[in-house]
């Protein structure tokens, strides 16, 4: 059995509130994280990204300057400075089905809505940490895979084509964050 080292992990938290700001850094704190770094808009947050190449990224959607749909949106730019593959969880109050949908197609790794609760977060920190998703590369998406049931019995509508699809397998965080009980 293990768990995960909060300690040996590095975030990047964007949210154009302080107040929303000061409790995720106190509940990353709480998780035993150390390193946590935090934005007030979408490109602090972008600068700060190339700077400090979080390992997980945590933004709310309605910022200034570019809201946390379009940091996603550039930092899954394969040619990007940093790592196109860190997870993004993505905060808002709008939770409604479209949204969640239009994040997911963004790149965006997990949706949270506020309010958040202590063991939201953690439950959604775990899950990019020890589940990650493969990415995918299309002419049109480069993020992880959208879809969390992969059975290949899905025979509607949406099913992906048998286009140019290329399916990489995300750098886990789990060898990083380890720890033996």
């Amino acid at each position: 059995m293990y768990r995960v080292d909060f300690n040996k992990l590095r975030f990047l938290i964007c949210d154009d509130n302080p107040h929303m700001r000061r409790i995720l850094r106190t509940l990353l704190h709480s998780f035993g994280a150390r390193e946590v770094y935090e934005a007030e808009d979408g490109a602090t947050a972008l600068e700060m990204y190339t700077h400090y190449v979080p390992d997980i990224v945590i933004t709310d959607w309605s910022m200034p300057i570019f809201d946390g749909l379009e940091l996603a949106q550039m930092i899954r730019q394969p040619e990007s400075k940093g790592n196109p593959y860190a997870p993004i969880i993505m905060l808002t109050g709008h939770s409604e089905k479209r949204r969640v949908t239009v994040a997911r197609d963004a790149g965006v790794t997990e949706f949270l809505a506020k309010p958040i609760s202590a063991k939201g977060l953690y439950q959604r920190i775990l899950n990019v940490v020890a589940n990650p998703r493969p990415f995918i590369k299309t002419k049109t998406y480069f993020g992880p895979d959208r879809r969390r049931n992969t059975t290949n019995t899905y025979i509607g509508p949406e099913r992906r084509g048998s286009g140019e699809v290329e399916v990489m397998q995300q750098p886990s965080l789990l060898e990083k964050a380890r720890s033996s009980i």
